[in-house]
Order: structure tokens, then C-alpha cells, then sequence
């Protein structure tokens, strides 16, 4: 059957043909030449290249995004290619529903493994996906319960849409970064349950339970101040065929972690998104303990929003890097893998590695998602609201970590310690499994960067520091970013292990 798109490509062929042109360029599809053209289709704007010229600025943003390279990630296909082998096929369309929904919207898949011969309209997560969406079933809240338009109408936070565009465009609460429902339209992709019932990706539930969505706080929701940043206030148009109605204009980049492994557009833009989202993340507080000749450590996640790491964090690895030295000598150190070595895979026993580990039916751990049967975690929660009747609220997402573990001590006091928090958005050892079953490519697993947070992620204490924090008494001294009183004392210690056994 020739699908609505079809019909509408060879629609603008025989158009092209009859008034003598070679092909349909883009001025002409989207009717941004000096008359406005007739209404664009609901097949013609499939095409992200479509939106193109009306939307310059906000299509080069989202040609180098994840949202562009979704289906188009080598990791991605590598683990739909082995999820759909090792379940027979039960997997279906649980990865490509997110990754490439209009594919499965438009029936042109059934599991993914066919994307390499589909054309750009239904790959990716394109710029109709996102703006077609009109309201989120309720009877599903995961796995990407959006319900979009039939028609050529397309929504957006605008209340006053100018008229006579190529398009319908239509306000929706679904994209009023202003309002807090709009983060639902983040979260129908965001939030991911499999089929044995595990949560494996939690962020849209993870910002729900931060001060970020409460409404007393008015609020930030995902695209308000993090993922779609305001690159214009006020001061730009959001069309080139409206260029004398000013807009707010959003970012259309969606840094997050995830990075392009292959040749992409932007793709330099892309790193310095991420790195700038995550230089915002951390507040941190470093001690010494002179008497017990310990180090204390402790994790604010005072930026993301949601949990750190989030989204695939069963296949995130953030760990902490604790560097101790005395008259320029190391003395102690964790979070250092030795040459040849993963930071897995490194004997360390102070390892403080952040991350969901997975288990199986039998309790085993595993390391792809849809042998999850349940899963534990030691993420970072995002930032709640004190509560006065409960004093020790501000201090649940204050994580410590006391080095060295145990009983060990420092064998001398140090003058200078640093700590430094880094974030790899795959870890090894799940590449390193990709690549033994035949499905990754070890060139592309290769290429996988990890970040280290700057600002609050990074911190160094001397000797002549000399901060006193409640609750350290004149045990020792600290340094600390960010604001507000820290109880060194009544903060959460940490004493999770850096295996995952249950």
C-alpha cells in the first residue's frame, strides 16, 4: 500500500515535472519566497528538510542534536540489532518507538532493523514528532505515549501565530516552557519501563520529585532554563517569513550527554552544549579530617534537575576522582583507572562509581536493557525542598564519602587534595560486551568521550584553607562551592560498592 507519504513525494515529482524544473527545492516546499505558498501537507512536513528555510536557526540546532542522530547511533542499532536477536523479535518496536517514532507511527517498521532504507521524513526524532504532538495518552505514561495530529496543524508555545504561514500552528501547553505540564512532552521518551516491568530510564519521575516541579517554586521544566536553553530573548523571529514579530526563541540542540560517534553536523557545538550543561551541575565540599587522617567528600547535584547521571543510567558511568599529595608527591588516590585499564575493570576499593546496576530474573547483574528484571542505584537524587519540621531534608541530597574506606587511614596528612567528578556516557564494559557479540563496531566504541564537570565539579583544597563547617568541630577544614549552611555531620554517607551484586 503506498503510504501518505509516498503519495505526497510523488505528488511534489509531477509538480516539479510540469512546471520544468529539475526538482522541488525547499523555497518552494515550504513557501518561504516572496508569496506565500498554498498549505503544506501532512506527508510534506514529515521532512525535517522542509522546515529548513522558514526555520533556519532552530534546523541547524536540531540537524546536530541527539534528536537528529537518535536513529543513527551506532550503540542504539547495535543493542535494538542484539535485543531483537535475543528475544526472537519480542522486543518489536520498544527502542525505535522513541528513537524513530514516526517510522513506527507511519507502520514502516516493526522493529527497527530496517532503518538504513528508510528516507529522513521517518527517521530520528524529527522536528513533526515533536511539534504534531497534541496531547499524552494518560493510560500509558511511558514508553512514548504521545498522540499526534492527523491534519497539517502543528503546535508550538505561541499564542498569536502568524497567519498565512505553510503550515496550521496552534498553542499548546505542551511546548509553554513556562508551565510545568510542558515537561510531559519530554517525558513520554524519557521515562522508559521494559518488559519485565523495570524502570530502566526515570528522568521525567526523577524531576518530579525535585523543587524543580514544584509549583510554590514556580518551577523549571526541561526546556525552560537546561535542554532547550533561551538563545534569543525577545529579539529574534521565530520564522523568516515573520521577521517583524519579535520571539523568545529556545535552543533546538537538546544537549544532555550523549554524544555523536560518527561523522555529524554541529558536532563541536554538540560537546560544548553538554560540557556547558554539565560545569552546572555539581556543588561539592571537600574535607580533611586531621585527627582520623580521612578525607570527606560531598556531592551537591544542585543543577541537573533529575537524578546524576540520568536517562540510560544503567549504562552511565560517573565516578569521582580523589587526589591527595603531600610536598608534590601523590599519597592517595582513587577514581584513576592504570593504563590498559577501564574505570570498571580497575582495582580500586574506594571506587565511588555512580551509576543503576541491572539484574536479571536470577539475580545476576547484566548489562543490556532488556535483561533487566529490576535494578538498584546510587544516583545523585536532584535537589528538593527543605522541609522546617524536618531539619535533616537539605542534607538528603548531600551525599558523602569518607577516603580512604574502611579502616584505612592516610599515611600522612596532605597539603594539597583535589576532587574531580567525571561522567562517560557509556560505560566500557557495556561497549566492550557490544563489541564481543559482534554487534559494535570497536572503531566506534573508540570514540566514546567522557566529560569532566567543570565549576562545582572540580575542587581543590590546601593546607591553608581554612573553613569550619558545622558538625566538624576543630577536626579539620574544608572548602566548598555553591551556597547555604552544610552540616559536615547529618549528611547521607555513601557506602555503595563499585560491583553490582545484589
Amino acid at each position: 500500500m503506498t503510504s501518505e507519504f509516498e503519495m505526497g513525494s510523488r505528488f511534489l515529482t509531477m509538480r516539479a515535472l510540469a512546471a520544468g524544473v529539475v526538482s522541488v527545492t525547499l523555497t518552494t516546499m515550504s513557501g518561504c519566497d516572496s508569496k506565500p505558498k498554498p498549505t503544506l501537507t501532512r506527508a510534506e512536513m514529515l521532512d525535517p528538510a522542509a522546515c529548513k528555510d522558514c526555520h533556519p536557526k532552530q534546523y541547524t540546532e536540531w540537524s546536530g542534536s541527539m534528536h537528529a542522530y537518535a536513529s543513527e547511533d551506532p550503540v542504539f542499532l547495535a543493542m535494538n540489532a542484539r535485543g531483537q536477536r535475543e528475544t526472537q523479535g519480542a522486543l518489536g518496536t520498544f527502542c525505535v518507538k522513541c528513537h524513530a517514532p514516526m517510522a513506527v507511527e507511519e507502520g514502516s517498521t516493526a522493529d527497527g532493523l530496517n532503518l538504513g532504507t528508510l528516507g529522513a521524513p521517518l527517521k530520528n526524532v524529527t522536528c513533526y514528532f515533536c511539534h504534531a504532538a497534541h496531547a499524552v495518552d494518560p493510560s500509558m505514561p511511558d514508553n512514548n505515549p504521545l498522540i499526534l495530529t492527523q491534519d497539517n496543524n502543528l503546535f508550538g508555545p505561541f499564542a498569536d501565530a502568524v497567519a498565512e504561514t505553510p503550515h496550521q500552528a496552534t498553542y499548546s501547553t505542551l511546548f509553554d516552557s513556562a508551565r510545568l505540564e510542558s515537561a510531559a512532552a519530554c517525558g513520554t521518551c524519557h521515562d522508559i519501563v521494559n518488559q519485565h516491568g523495570a524502570a530502566i530510564e526515570r528522568t521525567y519521575k526523577e524531576w518530579q520529585g525535585t523543587l524543580f516541579a514544584d509549583p510554590k517554586t514556580a518551577g523549571l521544566t526541561c526546556a525552560s532554563n537546561c535542554h532547550m536553553a533561551l538563545s534569543d530573548s525577545g529579539q529574534a523571529p521565530a520564522s523568516t517569513i515573520s521577521p517583524e514579530r519579535k520571539r523568545d526563541l529556545h535552543d533546538h540542540s537538546f544537549p544532555g550527554v550523549d554524544v555523536a560517534l560518527t561523522a555529524f553536523p554541529e558536532a563541536d557545538t554538540q560537546k560544548q552544549g553538554i560540557q556547558a550543561l554539565l560545569d552546572a551541575t555539581m556543588h561539592t565540599t571537600l574535607c580533611l579530617d586531621a585527627t582520623t587522617r580521612k578525607i570527606w567528600v560531598i556531592l551537591d547535584n544542585a543543577g541537573a534537575g533529575h537524578g546524576f547521571p540520568s536517562g540510560a543510567t544503567q549504562d552511565r558511568r560517573a565516578w569521582v576522582e580523589v587526589t591527595a599529595t603531600l610536598a608534590g608527591q601523590v599519597i592517595y588516590q582513587s577514581g584513576v583507572p592504570p593504563a590498559g585499564q577501564t574505570i570498571e575493570t580497575a582495582p580500586d576499593p574506594d571506587l565511588w562509581l555512580i551509576r543503576d546496576c541491572i539484574f536479571g530474573d536470577d539475580g545476576k547483574a547484566v548489562n543490556m536493557f532488556w535483561q533487566a528484571a529490576s535494578y538498584r542505584t546510587n544516583q545523585l537524587p536532584g535537589s528538593v525542598m527543605p522541609v522546617v519540621t524536618d531539619p535533616t531534608s537539605f542534607n538528603k541530597t548531600h551525599i558523602k564519602r569518607i577516603y580512604p574506606g574502611g579502616t584505612t587511614t592516610l599515611s600522612a596528612l596532605p597539603d594539597r587534595i583535589s576532587i574531580k567528578v567525571h561522567i562517560q556516557p557509556i560505560g566500557d564494559d557495556v561497549l566492550q560486551d557490544l563489541i564481543a557479540s559482534g554487534d559494535l563496531d570497536a572503531t566506534v566504541a573508540a570514540q566514546i568521550p567522557s566529560f569532566t564537570l567543570g565549576n562545582g565539579g572540580t575542587l581543590e583544597w590546601t593546607s591553608q584553607a581554612n573553613m569550619l563547617l558545622p558538625g566538624m568541630g576543630d577536626l579539620g577544614t574544608c572548602v566548598q562551592t555553591g551556597t547555604g549552611t552544610l552540616r559536615a555531620d547529618t549528611t547521607h554517607v555513601d557506602t555503595s560498592t563499585a560491583a553490582c551484586t545484589q
